[in-house]
């Protein structure tokens, strides 16, 4: 998601905790690379090694992952590692639900950065991002219920709403409708292939899906954001935030790997097939 912004030309930077191995290293170098500031990112010193997920492709475009994240750099992250992170300018804050899933104190983290940019005045953004391999949605939902109250943008996927509403017998309208009258300003709902919604004051306001050929749809939702929130912060209005968030998203199943694919100038997505620029 960071690389994604960064590439739409915002200023972005990561904070969180690598291990002091080979892979803590690669993830720094390729933040870098892409422009990322990393200067608030933590190597952890105690031996924790960076987690891992490891990913096995299956029938078609089916993939399983597995996530090796106990006892990880990552989840040994403290609100103290994150909160000099937020330092005036700072317009938004993104959140994911993996984190508050990987120990107390990375869920611990995600609150003190949540309240502590409420205090400033920064936007919050968290997308539920739920992961069944990760923890229950029992526990899910008692940590993700609190935390998505101090959201001003919620985005979830559409069989993970339940995780966040007050009442998960209601359907998807009154989930949403009972979120924006408890303060979130946006719900966005992501449905795949068949596209996305946001739902504010002003009304819902929905999106189709961009037709390409799909490779691989591990990290189209991260991509998502990055286009959302990269149109939110050029000022653009939502019908224009949800164009440019399914064309990052279809950027970002047309090749493989989470963020590989990820464009820099999303008027190639409109360019006619076999396409050549010289």
């Amino acid at each position: 998601m960071a690389i994604g912004l960064s590439r739409l030309g915002h200023r972005v930077a990561w904070t969180g905790c690598v291990g002091d191995d080979e892979f803590g290293a690669l993830v720094l170098r390729t933040l870098r690379a892409e422009q990322v500031d990393v200067s608030h990112t933590r190597t952890d010193t105690d031996k924790r090694p960076t987690g891992l997920l490891v990913r096995k492709d299956g029938f078609g475009d089916l993939a399983t992952v597995r996530y090796y994240r106990d006892g990880s750099a990552g989840s040994s992250v403290r609100p103290d590692d994150i909160l000099p992170a937020l330092t005036p300018g700072v317009r938004v804050l993104h959140l994911t639900g993996i984190t508050p899933a990987l120990s107390p104190s990375a869920a611990a983290a995600v609150r003190a950065a949540a309240a502590h940019a409420q205090e400033l005045g920064v936007l919050v953004c968290l997308d539920v991002n739920y992961r069944a391999r990760l923890w229950p949605a029992g526990q899910a939902r008692e940590t993700l219920l609190p935390l998505a109250r101090t959201a001003d943008i919620l985005v979830a996927s559409a069989d993970e709403l339940h995780l966040v509403g007050d009442d998960p017998s209601l359907g998807e309208q009154e989930t949403v409708a009972a979120l924006l009258a408890q303060g979130r300003s946006e719900v966005v709902i992501t449905r795949g292939g068949d596209g996305a919604s946001v739902t504010s004051a002003d009304g819902s306001v929905s999106a189709p899906a961009r037709l390409v050929p799909v490779k691989d749809v591990i990290g189209a939702g991260d991509a998502f954001v990055a286009g959302y929130l990269s149109a939110l912060l050029d000022d653009l209005p939502v019908e224009e935030r949800l164009h440019r968030a399914t064309a990052t998203g279809a950027f970002a199943v047309t090749t493989r790997g989470d963020w590989e694919g990820l464009p820099t100038d999303l008027a190639l997505l409109d360019s006619p097939p076999g396409t050549t620029l010289r």
